[in-house]
């Protein structure tokens, strides 16, 4: 079941189009990787999901029935610019954030509280924002983002401005939080990000949507049937035993050690790899070489 969908959103500004009929469906308690290149239409699409904009044409579905207004309530939106005011401080603009979204001021400083001792942000509760580097300020955002716990999630480059380790927590949160039955959506140009995080995606790329499914689904899609074998025990060119056509990609040696690359045409299967090198050689691993997101990404947009 999808707990948003968005069918063939239009949008046009003056003589620019910056959606062209652009259909998604994000499962329920999912990550939905929102992806695509400067300029593509991803912000307009969360802008028209939070109801900052609307669109021309198309239909918005919420839980099932179209998104209204009230729904607002059930959405937490952290957008890639910072949007908090410098000179109060984060406890009073935390609390008013969190009474915007419909939580009384009692329920507000309780939840905060948690969130803070959680994230091991106590200490900043009386500083002004103006005193938090970007990295602070981001995790203050994420806060204020979810205190409301609502069932969609939008988080656009939520890691920008933090260091690793604090990148690591907010992952694991929003993992979390996808556990205890939030929807996610998940802007970003990180495609390691993606492969960590994202359960399904969608590539918008001029306006358009171009690419979407389950995650794994594309990466096997995109395969090209090539292995990386790590072996040993042979001392002459690797190409003097392979089937002729096999393809080469790459060899490196390492000590005792040689990994090769290789590319085998779909007629075959990774068994005849195998085959062909075990009389000759002491296989030490063999996984088939999956495509990466990135890969992917670069692939379709210069495609389109």
């Amino acid at each position: 079941m999808n707990l948003f969908s968005a069918k063939e959103i239009t949008k046009h500004y003056a003589n620019v189009t910056a959606l062209q009929n652009v259909s998604i469906e994000v499962p329920q308690q999912s990550i939905f990787g929102l992806l695509g290149p400067n300029g593509a239409g991803k912000t307009t699409l969360i802008r028209i999901i939070n109801q900052i904009i609307a669109p021309d044409n198309g239909t918005l579905l919420f839980d099932g029935r179209k998104l209204e207004a009230k729904d607002i309530f059930q959405i937490g939106y952290l957008p890639e610019e910072r949007g908090l005011y410098k000179k109060m401080k984060v406890s009073e603009q935390s609390i008013y954030l969190a009474q915007l979204k419909g939580l009384s001021k009692q329920e507000a400083v309780k939840r905060l509280k948690y969130w803070f001792e959680k994230l091991n942000i106590e200490s900043w509760w009386n500083k002004k924002v103006e005193e938090l580097s970007k990295g602070m300020q981001q995790k203050i955002q994420f806060v204020v983002t979810i205190i409301h716990n609502p069932k969609l999630l939008i988080f656009d480059e939520p890691f920008s401005g933090l260091d690793p380790i604090n990148v690591n927590i907010i992952k694991n949160e929003i993992l979390n939080l996808r556990n205890q039955g939030a929807t996610v959506i998940f802007s970003t140009h990180n495609m390691a990000s993606v492969e960590e995080l994202c359960d399904y995606i969608a590539l918008i790329n001029n306006s358009e949507t171009i690419l979407q499914g389950k995650m794994k689904d594309i990466k096997k899609a995109y395969k090209s049937n090539t292995y990386e074998v790590l072996f040993n025990n042979f001392k002459d060119d690797i190409k003097s035993i392979l089937n002729p056509d096999f393809t080469l990609i790459e060899q490196n040696k390492d000590e005792d050690l040689i990994k090769a690359k290789i590319q085998i045409p779909k007629t075959y299967t990774s068994n005849d790899l195998i085959q062909t090198l075990l009389p000759h050689v002491s296989i030490h691993s063999f996984i088939e070489v999956l495509p990466t997101m990135n890969d992917i990404f670069i692939k379709k947009v210069n495609e389109n």
